[in-house]
């Protein structure tokens, strides 16, 4: 009888077949009763890349990406077809409380190989509960803003010059104002046994028909090692509207930003002193027609003490087939000039995208 009760109704996603690295909204809901429901989503997509320099292959580039698994910068080639990326969700909504959980497949296999089965384990992306306004679990970082990153290929784009983290947090919301307490983690010293207090970040987003930005702070204690410091971090990101549907879309940081930035670009703890990192990215988004759209993109980032100096350049078209179906190629490539290296790595992806 309860499953007669139930309405099944197909909703309008609005996702623009884009966004590969924000989290996937529910495609599908079912309406248990005025109160309650519950939604289901995410996207398929498949990846065919080559990569070829001095720079290892990686599925993705981040900011740790470099030498091969011999340690050093090695000239190759490599091309690989997956569709790890892909992901599923559910939400259930109970009046004013929201649970969100989400999986991908891009944690290394555990009894599969590429040899046979190509198997890929699940792992946990966001899991987190919202009551009115607060949330509290995993999901990205309050230092982060999702709608500042470009449509790309390559997943998260030039993930160099970007904020890029998901942990566990408890937020608050009023308005644009956001302030939080997160999950602290010391990276770079020997013990990180020693962080006994939150990570606070405070942000506040303005928006309007021209678009968004956001400024933000991080504020952290760092104790591991002998080092007793507060350490503290700024940023400022957007989205801007320019002409018809097109966009351009900014990240600034700076500071003493550690795991924060970069996705492994620079630890937070070098040679016994806190590390200071600045990073930036930028991206235009043409739409040469209503379901046809490129984007050039450029991410950098630089660690003060470590001397490292990464980036990430590319350029790529996407064309929508349906609704829920796009496709696209992008070239670019990746470089690593820290002190004493000069390497980098051109790359060709193939991106076939279905949101359910």
């Amino acid at each position: 009888m309860l499953l007669k009760k139930l309405k099944i109704n197909k909703i309008a996603t609005g996702i623009a077949l884009t966004a590969l690295a924000t989290t996937a909204q529910a495609g599908f809901k079912i309406q248990i009763d005025d109160d309650s429901s519950i939604e289901f989503g995410g996207y398929i997509k498949a990846d065919a890349r080559y990569v070829d320099g001095n720079v290892a292959f990686a599925d993705y580039w981040i900011g740790g990406n470099g030498k091969d698994a011999g340690g050093s910068y090695t000239d190759a080639s490599q091309f690989k077809l997956h569709a790890r990326e892909t992901r599923f969700n559910t939400k259930y909504t109970h009046g004013d409380v929201m649970a969100f959980l989400e999986l991908d497949f891009s944690s290394p296999s555990v009894g599969g190989n590429e040899v046979i089965s190509n198997s890929y384990s699940p792992r946990l992306r966001h899991a987190f509960i919202k009551y009115q306004n607060w949330l509290i679990g995993q999901t990205w970082s309050t230092f982060m803003n999702t709608s500042a990153i470009p449509e790309t290929a390559d997943f998260g784009g030039p993930i160099v010059g970007e904020v890029f983290v998901r942990q566990g947090q408890i937020r608050y919301t009023n308005g644009g104002l956001q302030l939080a307490i997160e999950n602290p983690q010391s990276w770079g010293g020997t013990d990180s046994s020693n962080d006994n207090l939150p990570d606070v970040i405070a942000k506040y987003s303005f928006s309007g028909d021209w678009g968004s930005v956001s400024i933000a702070g991080l504020l952290r204690h760092l104790e591991p090692e002998g080092i007793d410091k507060t350490s503290f971090g700024t940023s400022i990101t957007g989205k801007i509207k320019t002409v018809g549907k097109d966009d351009f879309k900014f990240q600034l940081h700076h500071g003493e930003l550690g795991r924060y930035v970069g996705a492994t670009i620079t630890k937070d703890i070098v040679g016994g002193k806190v590390e200071e990192t600045t990073a930036y990215s930028v991206s235009y988004r043409h739409f040469w027609t209503a379901d046809t759209r490129s984007t050039i993109f450029y991410g950098n980032a630089e660690g003060d003490l470590a001397k490292t100096d990464r980036s990430h350049f590319g350029v790529n078209i996407f064309k929508s087939l349906t609704k829920n179906l796009s496709i696209g190629v992008e070239y670019g490539n990746y470089d690593v000039s820290d002190l004493g290296v000069n390497a980098d790595s051109d790359y060709l992806q193939f991106s076939a995208k279905f949101v359910l």
